[in-house]
């Protein structure tokens, strides 16, 4: 028995059997062993290009040496601290950056922003949820279809696929009230028609949004849409909250993907390339908001954890962030991603069988399958993403139907390692 199937026989045995998918002729999935840069190492040896970044975790490179680093010197001095009763020095200077990236430079110094840690980017969309329940005194929340806010109970509520919450409708308070997400150029009045109407019910504290849609599809919605949700907000004396967990750290070309049509949120989500591999995320909300929202401590606090700011997890998003601006990432997402919407938009073709179509923002782009009557050609995704990672390149599906090939690789990929990964795809389509 290779490594592999010895690897995957042993979660098999011992791990819950909906976690992992593997395929009985062992073709799927591969044990990753190592990852360096924009590579990934399985446990036979065999190298493989990443498309995916680890979900997008990577922004700059799998085990940037920096972000490694710092890592490495805060374990040896303070693995853990005390969450919400003896603070650390690096928690500190996390906020501290989080609310000079965001809030600060969004008004140029006029304001500034405060941060609640978590570990997972669902818990971070959970404490935006309770910051607009207590801010706002009401329960209820607009997401939209397509949407995917992680699988906590509260998260769970917004998250829209049927896949992920019909198994717990029964427990849910189904708070959340879902819109169309616009994915083509045109007119948004019958989505500000359908809010307005959302609106008008009642008891609405919040809207909630990825700016782009990851697990939707790579669903890039029109320029005007994240504006027209904040004058909604302001009219409803609603908040506006935006789960940047995917689109952020220049995954899309800009620090946040809200730049792109200069929107200010009340709250971001902030998760993923974060650390650039360490389990840590954030919500970030404007400094007066917080503070009307969240009661002072009086020595228990109502929302906290074990792990809160984790001081590895800080240090290496310290790490990450300076790595970003030093390595220029934002800039070269966006010049990639124009370069590589280029290329892909080249190997459309009437001919092929299976047509496809496709969309993005910086490096973070799909291409959408379908057969030659416009249904999702799903077994044709699924199918090509497999020979692909036989290849050397590891992509992922997105998208309800897991129809669209999805690229959203590390921001440091060259152009020629993007036109070989696009290349390898036109020929498997062919």
């Amino acid at each position: 028995m290779n490594e592999t199937k010895k690897v995957i026989e042993q979660l098999r045995q011992y791990e819950s059997r909906n976690v992992l998918f593997t395929e009985p002729d062992g073709s799927w999935a591969i044990v990753w062993e190592r990852a360096q840069g924009v590579h990934v190492w399985d446990v036979e040896g065999k190298k493989y290009l990443d498309l995916t970044a680890a979900f997008g975790v990577a922004a700059a490179g799998h085990a940037n040496p920096k972000v490694v680093r710092a890592g490495q010197k805060q374990m040896a001095k303070l693995l853990h601290a005390m969450g919400d009763v003896h603070p650390h020095a690096r928690k500190a200077e996390l906020a501290r950056e989080l609310g000079c990236i965001t809030f600060e430079r969004w008004s140029n110094g006029k304001k500034s922003g405060k941060t609640i840690f978590s570990n997972s980017g669902f818990e971070a969309v959970e404490s935006a949820l309770k910051t607009a329940m207590l801010a706002t005194g009401k329960r209820g929340v607009i997401a939209f279809e397509g949407a995917y806010h992680g699988l906590g109970y509260g998260a769970l509520n917004a998250t829209h696929r049927e896949h992920f919450r019909s198994p717990f409708r029964s427990q849910l308070r189904e708070f959340g009230n879902f819109v169309k997400f616009p994915t083509q150029p045109g007119p948004l009045a019958k989505i500000e028609q359908d809010i307005r109407r959302i609106f008008r019910r009642g008891n609405i504290g919040a809207i909630l949004v990825e700016p782009v849609q990851a697990r939707g599809g790579i669903n890039v919605p029109p320029q005007k849409f994240l504006p027209l949700l904040r004058q909604l907000c302001c009219e409803h004396g609603a908040l506006l909250i935006l789960d940047e967990i995917y689109t952020g750290f220049g995954r899309t070309g800009k620090w946040f993907a809200c730049e792109h049509s200069g929107v200010i949120p009340d709250l971001i989500c902030l998760g993923k390339a974060l650390t650039g591999g360490f389990p840590l995320s954030a919500c970030v909300g404007r400094a007066d908001l917080m503070d009307a929202a969240w009661p002072a401590s009086n020595g228990e606090a109502i929302h906290t954890s074990t792990f809160l700011g984790h001081p590895v997890g800080c240090a290496m998003a310290m790490a990450e962030i300076s790595e970003i601006r030093r390595l220029k990432l934002c800039e070269r997402s966006a010049t990639l991603g124009k370069c590589l919407l280029d290329e892909l938009a080249s190997i459309q073709n009437s001919k092929f069988t299976i047509h496809n179509s496709v969309r993005g923002l910086g490096l973070m782009a799909g291409v959408e399958l379908a057969l030659p009557d416009g249904k999702p050609a799903t077994r044709a995704a699924l199918d090509a993403i497999k020979t692909l990672l036989h290849r050397g390149y590891i992509f992922l599906p997105e998208g309800e139907f897991a129809n669209v090939i999805s690229f959203t690789p590390p921001l440091t990929i060259s152009k020629a390692q993007l036109s070989k990964a696009v290349a390898a795809l036109a020929e498997v389509l062919q």
